[in-house]
């Protein structure tokens, strides 16, 4: 069977993209690993009617009402390769099956590549965020560490003083000019250049020197890449932003390999549910009209 769409990708974006289709009555493949990016946070914020919702139910919900469509066929799996071209692409996937359809769209997510700092790992998503506007306010403006990964951390340093009383760790990973500096200072914000050791407790910075600094939150900015290769292995190209690197689209959502398209995390920035779920909404409008047009 070949279907009119195979979506690599079965969370926020994906989902969002695939009832476009499936309300336009198109045969719809979604191939999903069910490795979602926020399935380490307890709540989801900023999405417009789901604020505070656990993830893990906006999902399931989600799902179900896809499954509802019957032109819908999900399949849990991972997607390892993609060949073709447009109007007769393949997937391969981990456990052997093979899937043709005319058009593909990854909604493949992205990694998160973190500081190599021990203890930090464990509390992503808990207590380690990098988006203010989804765990921001739950902090209560109190005290707020921003531990450096390079340029992009000096942003939000200076941004996160909107939510709480921010030290700035550099970490040995930025250095900090005049003027950078004396503007941080400028916004209350404390400057920290003693190398971080651990982490500890809840969200709490032990430094080389011993000293122990407690903070209700901590953000950091991770650098991103897809989730997997196998876009760029179909041929994609791949563009870099300054939080690392993406699928390159045009404003149709397409990628530089025609009939291929991107949406999501994978294929965008910044990022966050609310974003993730609108881009794909708009791919998934795209690619139905390039099977009409």
């Amino acid at each position: 069977m070949q279907h009119d769409v195979i979506v690599v990708g079965g969370s926020y974006a994906g989902m969002a993209a695939s009832l476009q289709l499936l309300r336009a009555r198109r045969s719809v493949l979604i191939v999903d690993a069910g490795i979602r990016r926020n399935r380490f946070a307890r709540h989801a914020h900023g999405f417009l009617g789901q604020d505070g919702v656990d993830p893990a139910e906006i999902v399931r919900t989600a799902r179900a009402q896809l499954q509802a469509y019957p032109t819908l066929t999900w399949i849990e799996d991972t997607a390892e390769a993609v060949t073709g071209q447009k109007d007769a692409f393949a997937v391969m996937t981990a456990r052997g099956s093979r899937h043709e359809g005319r058009r593909i769209l990854f909604a493949t997510g992205v990694s998160d590549a973190l500081p190599q700092i021990e203890g930090l790992a464990e509390r992503w998503g808990t207590s380690v965020f990098h988006c203010p506007y989804c765990h921001g306010y739950e902090l209560n403006q109190g005290r707020i560490g921003v531990i450096a990964t390079g340029p992009m951390s000096v942003h939000q340093a200076q941004l996160i003083p909107e939510w709480g009383a921010v030290t700035f760790l550099t970490n040995g990973i930025v250095t900090l000019d005049d003027a950078v500096r004396a503007d941080l200072v400028s916004r209350g914000v404390t400057i920290e250049e003693a190398p971080i050791r651990r982490l500890d407790g809840e969200a709490d910075v032990v430094l080389a020197d011993e000293r122990r600094l407690a903070f209700v939150g901590l953000f950091t900015a991770s650098r991103n890449a897809p989730s997997t290769p196998i876009a760029a292995g179909l041929g994609c190209n791949l563009a870099e932003t300054p939080f690392g690197t993406h699928v390159q689209t045009d404003d149709m959502k397409e990628t530089s390999v025609p009939g291929a398209f991107a949406c999501g995390d994978t294929a965008r920035v910044p990022h966050s549910v609310s974003l993730a779920v609108a881009d794909g909404a708009w791919a998934g409008a795209t690619l139905h009209r390039s099977l009409v047009f």
